[in-house]
């Protein structure tokens, strides 16, 4: 079973104006680890999500829906503590705009003590987005995957500065986690934010060097290329009308974690064999399921047929 951890929580996207002042909201289940586990296992992977999880009503929603996803709920920590909304304009290209609401919220109050041990049922670990940032469960987090050991462990930063503005803040949090990642995803967007003007292939160059075996960079429209040591790989992006890319990093992820575990990569080693020619397949796929959520709305990953 492959462990997802992180943040869940609601995407609530601003409709028009209803008119005497008011403006119609649509909330949605959300979050980039959530979405990333739903798409395990809507591409048929055995799939967990840790996450801290609120007691409120939109909490035991958030336990449904992963339940009706056929997501594993065991490793959720139920938290007192509110459900984060996450507020979502869009720009006139479909982009996303987030504004959170809920920084003292269930998914970012998990601390050390809510951690699993880690069984031999565990082959791999995901971790991502602003509980990375947020402690304690930033800390918790970090803990989390220097236990993680051999096993594939995979890491997308997926900055969100409105959360924490400091970038220092992110910069230390992704140097921190890169000892213990197999595979870092990382989006063009997030590595300009954070290394404006910096050159990506010696970014990723340089991350390599401290512990992954691979770095995807995700390109939007130009598709995607992954960093090895020994050279090079890209894939192109699949042309599509776009609603919108909410969570086509996500869609991206998912199908890239499912794709290693197709070919039995379960660990370092695996990453390191894994020949050219198996990860162009794989990393065409991500592209692929990339777009089929910018085809429609919202985070609405692919199922394995679609793909």
């Amino acid at each position: 079973m492959f462990l997802v951890c992180g943040e869940a929580l609601f995407d609530v996207f601003v409709g028009a104006d209803a008119g005497h002042g008011a403006v119609s909201l649509n909330a949605v289940v959300g979050g980039s680890p959530f979405n990333v586990a739903v798409g395990l296992a809507r591409l048929t992977q055995a799939v967990a999500l840790l996450a801290g999880v609120s007691t409120d009503v939109l909490g035991d929603k958030l336990a449904r829906h992963l339940a009706e996803e056929g997501v594993a709920r065991d490793y959720l920590v139920r938290r007192p503590e509110p459900t984060t909304l996450s507020l979502v304009g869009l720009g006139a290209d479909g982009s996303p705009r987030y504004t959170f609401y809920g920084h003292r919220a269930a998914d970012v109050s998990v601390t050390a003590d809510d951690l699993p041990a880690l069984g031999p049922e565990i082959c791999g670990l995901h971790f991502g987005s602003y509980a990375l940032v947020a402690p304690p469960a930033a800390d918790a987090y970090a803990s989390l995957a220097a236990r993680a050991g051999e096993r594939l462990v995979t890491f997308d930063p997926n900055v969100r500065l409105t959360v924490e503005p400091d970038r220092e803040v992110w910069r230390a949090r992704i140097a921190a986690m890169l000892p213990f990642a197999s595979v870092v995803k990382v989006s063009e967007e997030d590595l300009v934010s954070l290394w404006p003007g910096a050159d990506h292939e010696a970014l990723a160059q340089g991350w390599l060097a401290q512990g992954p075996q691979l770095v995807v960079v995700t390109r939007g429209a130009r598709g995607a290329v992954a960093f090895r040591s020994d050279g090079a790989v890209t894939a192109p992006a699949r042309a599509v009308d776009v609603v919108d890319t909410v969570g086509a990093g996500d869609s991206f992820q998912a199908a890239l974690i499912a794709g290693l575990l197709e070919r039995g990569v379960v660990g370092r080693a695996g990453v390191a064999a894994l020949p050219d020619e198996a990860l162009t397949a794989i990393l065409t796929r991500c592209c692929v399921a990339a777009a089929i959520v910018c085809g429609r709305r919202g985070a609405d990953l692919p199922r394995l047929a679609e793909l």
